[in-house]
């Protein structure tokens, strides 16, 4: 198997199992401060199957986004559709997008820059930001280094009972490499539904970098730095980071 880039990460199964299964949910308030700081209109990176997006929209906020799985983005217009929401939020690569408009803030709700699996497309991703962005506008970026796995790790499993059977995902094995900063898990996810069991096996590849680093690579976009963590740990920490 070779490694599972995210537009093709999140499809299919994994996709449809993303929101029931997810560790991790975003708080919009945080978000509308965000944007209330540094201004409208907003892009989010990453935006997923549309959390937060869906809740800014909901308060009003002049916010779209981009994903680059084509599914994600399927769910999060079926998810606007059901709650009667006009959401602007379109496939693309955070490194190759071309933005309809300039942005005053451009930010990512989660650490997603990690799943781009090189220093080259993480700077890729900086100078489409910079495009994005008006004059003056800001990024803000989180990022972290992910723990390395324990024997704890493999064979853990996150479950959930269904009203016709279950759904899981199970990790089967993790590589870190240090020379190259990447670690990849590789996932089971599973669903059982009256009596049928579908199984998926994906690699989840995170990529990471040194505040240094991502400075430099930050300032050859284009930004200047704003506001930078002392160092990147394995908590998200933010680079806040104008046009």
């Amino acid at each position: 198997m070779v490694d599972t880039p995210a537009a093709s990460f999140y499809t299919g199964l994994v996709a449809e199992l993303y929101r029931p299964l997810r560790s991790t949910s975003f708080d919009p308030q945080r978000y509308r401060d965000l944007i209330a700081t540094h201004g409208e209109p907003a892009l989010e990176l990453g935006c997923g199957d549309g959390d937060p997006l869906l809740d800014l929209r909901e308060s009003g906020l002049d916010v779209d986004g981009i994903d680059s799985s084509a599914d994600m983005i399927a769910r999060l217009h079926q998810s606007a559709g059901d709650r009667n929401l006009d959401v602007t939020a379109w496939v693309a690569a955070m490194e190759t997008m071309a933005a309809p408009r300039e942005y005053a803030t451009v930010f990512l709700a989660g650490p997603t820059l990690n799943l781009l699996p090189t220093d080259e497309a993480m700077l890729q991703a900086l100078h489409s930001m910079k495009r994005a962005l008006a004059p003056g506008g800001t990024a803000v970026v989180p990022l972290f280094v992910p723990e390395p796995a324990s024997a704890t790790d493999i064979g853990s499993r996150t479950r959930e009972e269904t009203s016709n059977g279950w759904i899981s995902c199970r990790t089967l094995e993790v590589k870190r490499d240090e020379s190259n900063r990447t670690q990849t898990s590789t996932l089971l996810y599973e669903r059982e539904h009256h009596g049928t069991l579908e199984q998926l096996e994906r690699q989840w590849v995170l990529h990471w970098v040194g505040v240094d680093a991502f400075s430099a690579m930050a300032e050859e976009a284009g930004f200047r730095i704003k506001d930078a963590p002392l160092a990147i740990d394995h908590q998200a920490r933010d680079f806040t980071l104008q046009a």
